[in-house]
């Protein structure tokens, strides 16, 4: 299935997406939502982001290639930072240039991990339980701000301007992710192109290795991290992140 928010005429709602229409459903999303047997086509609801998180998640040096790419070594565990909410953004909303920084922008097209249940220090056995489902992620940065004072490395702030966590357009729970690829289109020239099987800690491994130092909600996204092919955007550009089976996140950087 492919799970989508929307707004249409001032209130918001939730369903599945199958050739253009949207089951409407009620409830929980996470926890049996009911369809109520309305529809409605895509072309007249606004796209809202696919889930509501408490946080989103972001791991940096989490394929081989591009840590091959950068000299690095693969680490023991997961590093990661938190993208707080005023970050998020739906497919088909602006990426905004930030009013107090003037330097290179950067996307990163990466897989996203949605958590379906509350998950506190969970096996990697028992992982794949917690996850809900994958999305498109594009992890906005403002890259030259990270090593802009020596003393403190600024992620952060880099990472956490209004609209720099964009994700969906869709939750698709029915995909095996180590077959999927993650590409990335620059004013539809292709970008990035690159597996989800050459990350270093998978999936699984992710949900239960961050469950252990923090409680992860439903509807709590992890941004699984990018590979090669990393670019700036300039004012004007239109971003694409595409994985088959999930969907296209679109969106204009201006």
């Amino acid at each position: 299935m492919h799970w989508i928010r929307f707004e249409r005429g001032g209130q918001t709602g939730f369903g599945t997406l199958r050739d253009g229409a949207i089951q409407i459903h009620e409830g929980d999303m996470f926890a049996a939502p009911r369809a109520t047997g309305a529809t409605v086509p895509l072309a007249e609801v606004t796209l809202l982001t696919p889930c509501m998180p408490t946080k989103m998640i972001a791991l940096w040096n989490n394929f081989h290639a591009l840590a091959a790419k950068l000299n690095l070594t693969a680490p023991p565990e997961p590093l990661y930072l938190l993208k707080a909410p005023n970050s998020f953004l739906a497919g088909g909303q602006t990426i905004r240039v930030p009013a107090s920084y003037a330097g290179k922008v950067v996307y990163e097209g990466e897989l996203g991990v949605v958590i379906g249940k509350r998950a506190a220090n969970v096996s990697e056995t028992d992982a794949a339980q917690y996850i809900f489902g994958y999305t498109c992620s594009n992890d906005v940065t403002a890259a030259e701000i990270i090593q802009k004072d020596p003393t403190f490395a600024q992620w952060t702030r880099a990472k956490g301007f209004d609209s720099f966590g964009v994700f969906g357009p869709v939750i698709a729970t029915d995909v095996n992710p180590l077959d999927l690829h993650v590409k990335t289109l620059l004013d539809g020239k292709e970008r990035q192109n690159y597996p989800v099987s050459d990350m270093i800690f998978k999936p699984a491994q992710i949900v239960s290795l961050i469950s252990r130092d923090m409680t992860l909600y439903p509807g709590d996204m992890i941004s699984c991290g990018t590979s090669v092919g990393v670019g700036s955007m300039k004012p004007g550009s239109r971003v694409e992140i595409v994985i088959d089976s999930i969907g296209t996140l679109s969106n204009e950087y201006k």
